[in-house]
C-alpha cells in the first residue's frame, strides 16, 4: 500500500496513522505480517506523474481470501473516514505474490 498525504502531515500524526492501520489490520486476524516505513524523498519526487509517497505499508496475507476479507475488517472504514477528514490522502495498492 503506497500512501500519499496531499499536504504535509506532522511526524507524530503519521506515526499514529501507521500504528492505527497496523492495529486494525492485525486485530482483524487476516494479516500475517505488517511493516511500514516512511518514503525517502528525493528531488525526482517533484516530477512524479501521479504523486509522491508519504509512507509504504506492506501487509502479508496467507491467501487471496484473507486479502479480500481485510478490506471489510471491523474498524477499517471508520479509520479511513477519520483520517481522511483530518489529513486527506490517496492510496495505491500493489497486490502481488511474495517477492523472494
Amino acid at each position: 500500500m503506497i500512501v500519499s498525504f496531499t499536504a504535509p502531515i506532522p511526524d507524530t500524526e503519521l506515526d499514529r496513522y501507521l500504528e492505527e492501520i497496523e492495529k486494525v489490520m492485525v486485530d482483524s486476524g487476516h494479516v500475517r505480517t505488517f511493516a511500514a516505513r516512511r518514503h525517502i524523498r528525493v528531488p525526482a519526487d517533484e516530477h512524479s506523474p501521479v504523486f509522491a509517497a508519504t509512507a509504504i505499508v506492506q501487509l502479508g496475507f496467507t491467501d487471496l481470501d484473507a486479502l479480500n476479507a481485510s478490506f471489510a475488517a471491523p474498524g477499517v472504514g471508520e479509520l479511513i473516514r477519520r483520517w481522511q477528514s483530518r489529513y486527506p490522502y490517496q492510496v495505491v495498492w500493489a497486490n502481488h505474490e511474495a517477492l523472494s
